[in-house]
C-alpha cells in the first residue's frame, strides 16, 4: 500500500518514508508519545544504552568492532555515552556528599602555590571532559602499541572511547562502596581496585577486539599501552603545575 509521508509528502511503500527517513506511523501527541520521546530521543533507554551496556560486559571486543565495520543502529554513539555516564557519575558524587579523595592536613602541593582542596573541585566539576580529554592520551599509546593490527586513529578512538563508558559504568556501580568509605584512608584501596579491574577489562576487551593475536602479546601490549598514558599523563600534570605555579 502506498503511502504519503506527512513530513516530505512524498509517496513510498514500507515503514519508513524513503526521501526523508520519516516513520510511516505517526503517534498522536500524549502522555505515551512524551515518555517515548524521552526514552528514545533524551537516553534512548529502550535499546542504546541497555544494549550498549550489555554488550560491553559480555562481548566488548567483538561488539566495538562490528561497530566500527558499521554494526551500529542498536549501539548508543560512543562519546555521547561517555558525557551521559560522567554526568551521572558526578551527579551522584555530589547527591550523596562522597570524597573519593583521602583526607590530609595537608593543604598546599609541597614546592608549588595550589590549594589541594580547590584542586580536587575543579577536578570533580571537569570530570566529564577530563575522561573526554584522557581517551586520545589512551588512544596514542593504542596506535603505537597496536600500529600493526589494520585499524587507523580514530577507530583506536572508538575503541578506547567505550572502553571509557566501559569504566564509567564500573564506577557508577561502586558509589555505594566509595559511599560508605568516602574521605576514609580506605577510599584509596578503592580506587585502586577499580583501576586493576580497568585494566582487567582494557585487556579482556582488546584480547577480543584483536582476536588473531596471542592473549600473552595483547597483555604485554596492553600493559605497555597504560605505561605510555600515564608518562604522557605525569608530564602534562607536570607542566601544568609549573604554569599554574607561574601565575
Amino acid at each position: 500500500m502506498n503511502i504519503t509521508c506527512k513530513n516530505c509528502h512524498q509517496t513510498f511503500k514500507g515503514h519508513y518514508c524513503s526521501n526523508c527517513g520519516q516513520t510511516a506511523e505517526t503517534h498522536p501527541i500524549n502522555l505515551h508519545f512524551l515518555w517515548h520521546d524521552i526514552q528514545h530521543g533524551l537516553f534512548h533507554f529502550d535499546n542504546g544504552i541497555t544494549y550498549t551496556a550489555k554488550q560491553l560486559f559480555t562481548r566488548p571486543g567483538h561488539s566495538i568492532r562490528e561497530f566500527i565495520e558499521g554494526k551500529r543502529v542498536k549501539h548508543f554513539k560512543p562519546i555521547s555515552l561517555v558525557v551521559v555516564l560522567a554526568t551521572a557519575y558526578i551527579a551522584l558524587i555530589h547527591l550523596f556528599h562522597i570524597d573519593v579523595f583521602v583526607k590530609t592536613e595537608q593543604n598546599s602541593i609541597p614546592n608549588y602555590h595550589i590549594d589541594i582542596d580547590q584542586l580536587k573541585e575543579w577536578m570533580i566539576s571537569h570530570f566529564a571532559w577530563i575522561t573526554l580529554a584522557f581517551i586520545p592520551l589512551h588512544t596514542i599509546g593504542t596506535a603505537i602499541c597496536f600500529r600493526k593490527q589494520g585499524y587507523n586513529f580514530i577507530e583506536y578512538f572508538v575503541l578506547n572511547t567505550y572502553k571509557a563508558s566501559q569504566k564509567l559504568y564500573v564506577a557508577i556501580l561502586f558509589i555505594p562502596i566509595l559511599y560508605h568509605f568516602s574521605g576514609t584512608p580506605s577510599i584509596d584501596k578503592v580506587t585502586k581496585t577499580l583501576m586493576l579491574i580497568d585494566f582487567v577489562l582494557y585487556f579482556w576487551t582488546n584480547v577480543q577486539f584483536f582476536n588473531y593475536l596471542s592473549k600473552t602479546k595483547t597483555f604485554l601490549l596492553t600493559l605497555l599501552t597504560h605505561l605510555i598514558f600515564w608518562f604522557i599523563v605525569f608530564l602534562i600534570a607536570i607542566c601544568a603545575l609549573l604554569i599554574i605555579d607561574k601565575v
